[in-house]
């Protein structure tokens, strides 16, 4: 898969994110949904497909006629690269500019903290482990 993450549109990550949750699918399973979420029509999202299937970000096979999508990597691989992405980027590789953000806009629920706060004892025990 190419590492091109920032080339990605809104609506393909959507399309990513819905087939790395529901894969195989065909091209109308998938516009079905949108349709019915988003008011896709069928022939975008056949285009959005057929675009991230050439980008490399998903795989295409006929059963019975009939091609069957599905990605290439995780979808939690998918948005791990779209964060590095995204850090790299657009905030030069610093998390602090998305964390003041956090803090500011406040809206981080319990569990979320709770994650952050595992994460950053993660973090600090790699660190500690690093320099012994």
């Amino acid at each position: 898969m190419k590492r091109s993450a920032a080339a990605l549109g809104a609506t393909e990550i959507e399309v990513l994110r819905h087939l790395g949750e529901h894969h195989p699918q065909s091209v109308g399973e998938v516009a079905d949904h949108f349709a019915q979420t988003s008011g896709q029509a069928r022939t975008t999202i056949l285009t959005i497909m057929e675009r991230l299937r050439k980008k490399g970000y998903l795989t295409r096979k006929s059963v019975k006629g009939v091609y069957r999508y599905a990605p290439k990597v995780s979808s939690h691989d998918l948005l791990r690269g779209l964060v590095k992405t995204f850090v790299d980027q657009t905030l030069g590789g610093s998390v602090s500019p998305f964390v003041a953000y956090l803090s500011d806009n406040g809206s981080v629920s319990e569990d979320d903290l709770e994650q952050l706060k595992k994460l950053v004892r993660d973090l600090e025990q790699q660190r500690k482990g690093i320099r012994e």
